[in-house]
């Protein structure tokens, strides 16, 4: 049997579930780890300055339901991005990446997907390009200290948006502990639905690629597509990477149902959607 991983995104999820109770659902529903979520609210960036106690817990309850917490989703640097002009905000966003490091060498986590992008809320320019390019590389010293793999997530903005993009980044730093962490729905956004030019661009990444994040999307319409309502080619894109050696996926999707009245009634979907993707691997 060819061996694989199918993750899940923990956003998949709705946010008032505890993360023992999450852990729990991924297994029961299908998958093999779950992808933790560092985004820019207050709520998950406090999650980089757990107390060794709560590190001690979490480690429990992924020994507790055998699921293990495999990648980090980072996308705190939305609001604290390394590239800002402002230097104090980019050195909260430096501080960010180091606590980040940290948190998944002790969660045993080997990849961080980390957002391509130099600003987001603000106009990039040469200096935003200049200052990320120097906090790229710092990050990548720090994650090399620790074995952590960092990857980037192609983007819904020009900045990174194809995998091409992120290997521009890769062959400067040229670091073992840089790769490219594609999301197949953004770069099929960006390839305008072509299914040759997904193809060709995921090529670009051969032995650079860590993961594939399987997400659906639509002309302009980057969140929150439920599979099979959007463009992108699932099949193919997950066939391309297959070829390109990628072992590791995760699935990303959002929960939109707010806080569930039925214990159950979120578990659903996690479960559809595992069919969903599993039935497009190859056997």
């Amino acid at each position: 049997m060819l061996a694989y991983q199918l993750g899940l995104y923990e956003k998949a999820m709705p946010a008032n579930v505890s993360l023992e109770e999450k852990l729990a659902a991924v297994g029961e529903a299908g998958y093999d780890f779950l992808e933790l979520s560092i985004d820019e609210t207050d709520e998950k960036l406090a999650r980089l300055d757990w107390s060794d106690a709560e590190i001690r817990a979490l480690r429990r309850s992924v020994e507790q339901t055998g699921t293990p917490v495999c990648s980090i989703c980072l996308s705190g640097h939305r609001r604290f991005p390394l590239g800002d002009p402002d230097r104090a905000t980019r050195e909260r966003g430096l501080a960010i990446m180091e606590k980040a490091v940290r948190l998944a060498a002790r969660l045993g986590a080997r990849v961080i997907q980390i957002a391509g992008y130099d600003v987001y809320y603000k106009t990039g320019d040469e200096a935003t390009r200049a200052c990320f390019a120097e906090n790229l590389a710092r990050s990548v010293e720090i994650a090399a200290a620790h074995a952590v793999m960092l990857a980037f997530e192609t983007m819904e903005t020009p900045f990174l948006n194809t995998v091409e993009k992120a290997v521009y980044w890769i062959n400067r730093i040229r670091s073992p502990y840089l790769a490219v962490y594609p999301d197949l729905g953004n770069i099929t956004c960006a390839a305008d639905g072509d299914r040759n030019r997904v193809r060709s661009d995921l090529e670009i990444g051969r032995g650079h690629i860590a993961a594939l994040h399987l997400k659906e999307t639509k002309p302009g319409v980057f969140r929150e597509v439920p599979y099979g309502a959007g463009h992108v080619d699932f099949a193919n894109g997950i066939q391309s990477a297959w070829n390109l050696g990628v072992r590791m996926y995760t699935a990303e999707f959002w929960w939109t149902g707010g806080a569930p009245r039925d214990g159950r009634a979120w578990k659903t979907p996690l479960q559809e959607n595992a069919q969903f993707l599993r039935r497009l691997f190859p056997r």
